[in-house]
């Protein structure tokens, strides 16, 4: 062990956490945050890793009441501070076309805005098998996309997107361990009542960021959402991603404060 210890030592970034835990992808110390997401070192990869329960005001965000896309982050946070709510977490939440509407299903609040879809074609998207994952109530899942529509689930919230990464404890049966495509990525994958999101700031291989979903969170399904594209919210470890406006967001909030409820017209 202490050899092992020595081992990880050179891979942790400076001024984490004291003390590390060995997984089987090394998974380096990580700095606490109060509203579920720490920064961590995996296979020489930073990742921001987020842990909410499915019961924690998660919700999917694409258009506005006025019907145009939301597609930042502070757009989503205004739209929740007018329910008296504020943003805690968001992150992308699945792939778009051009014009920002999502390329598979999508539902939110109950209403479905795109169908599920099973057309082969080009592209992450359709690396069979890709998958779902939803939100309803108290509950969430990450399904296979055939398994989701023989399950006929009609959840509160739902984004398509592919590939799978991780398929009942296994991982995409396309993925190459000697790959040398690699990209920033983020995906979602779910423990029982945890829902658990990963963003590797690092370029990372499909495999490489699958097996952190695998071994390291425990996840026996996690699906993949985006890459070079990914985007982060999370202002308890300062970070509040800027790009080129997004198609869907999956965001966690909270009842915004007493007194700046009170301040609100």
């Amino acid at each position: 062990m202490g050899a092992l210890a020595t081992h990880l030592r050179r891979y942790l970034r400076p001024a984490v956490c004291a003390g590390a835990v060995a997984f089987s992808l090394a998974l380096a110390c990580a700095i606490p945050a109060q509203a579920g997401c720490r920064a961590t070192t995996i296979e020489h990869a930073s990742y921001v890793i987020c842990e909410f329960k499915a019961g924690d005001g998660i919700e999917l965000f694409l258009r506005d009441a006025q019907g145009a896309t939301l597609g930042q982050f502070d757009r989503v946070r205004e739209a929740l501070q007018t329910r008296g709510r504020q943003l805690v977490f968001a992150m992308n939440a699945g792939m778009y076309h051009e014009d920002r509407s999502p390329v598979g299903l999508y539902v939110e609040n109950g209403q479905q805005v795109k169908k599920l879809s099973t057309a082969d074609g080009p592209g992450n998207f359709s690396m069979k098998p890709n998958g779902v994952f939803y939100i309803d109530g108290k509950s969430a899942g990450v399904v296979e996309t055939k398994a989701f529509l023989k399950r006929k689930l009609k959840p509160q919230f739902a984004t398509q997107s592919g590939p799978m990464l991780v398929i009942d404890g296994k991982l995409h049966p396309r993925f190459l361990k000697d790959s040398t495509s690699r990209n920033r990525r983020n995906g979602v994958g779910v423990k029982g009542s945890k829902v658990i999101f990963a963003l590797a700031d690092t370029p990372v291989t499909f495999d490489e960021f699958a097996r952190v979903f695998r071994d390291v969170l425990k996840t026996p399904n996690a699906l993949y959402l985006d890459g070079s594209i990914s985007r982060l919210y999370a202002p308890d470890i300062n970070r509040n991603d800027i790009g080129f406006a997004m198609g869907p967001i999956v965001a966690v909030s909270a009842p915004l404060p007493a007194q700046k409820q009170s301040a609100k017209p």
